[in-house]
């Protein structure tokens, strides 16, 4: 998200380094995702490890849509990833915004 950066702006750098720890630790890879579509995509096992779950189920259900909607998805995957990682990373920022205020 491009308001993680405005939001950041005003961190010290411990904070900033706190939230560069915690996003390390919980961020999702482009890498696995992709090694997961090619052995498990037909059963949608990357939409279960980007914490897509009702995407998960309907691919299991399907066997990918019968393959098109797997082989669809390798096109989406990197992206996905990217909004997932932004999210947790904006997650992780209100989360050490508010520890900043109850400081206070």
């Amino acid at each position: 998200m491009n308001n993680n950066l405005l939001l950041k702006k005003d961190l010290s750098a411990e904070q900033l380094a706190m939230i560069q720890s915690e996003v390390n630790r919980k961020a999702k890879s482009k890498g696995i995702a992709y090694a997961l579509w090619w052995f498990t995509g037909g059963v949608g096992g990357h939409r279960y490890y980007a914490g897509d779950i009702g995407m998960g189920i309907g691919m299991t259900l399907t066997l990918g849509g019968l393959g098109i909607w797997a082989l669809i998805d390798v096109f989406f995957i990197g992206k996905r990833i990217e909004q997932k990682n932004d999210e947790l990373e904006y997650q992780v920022i209100q989360q050490v915004l508010s520890l900043k205020k109850s400081a206070i």
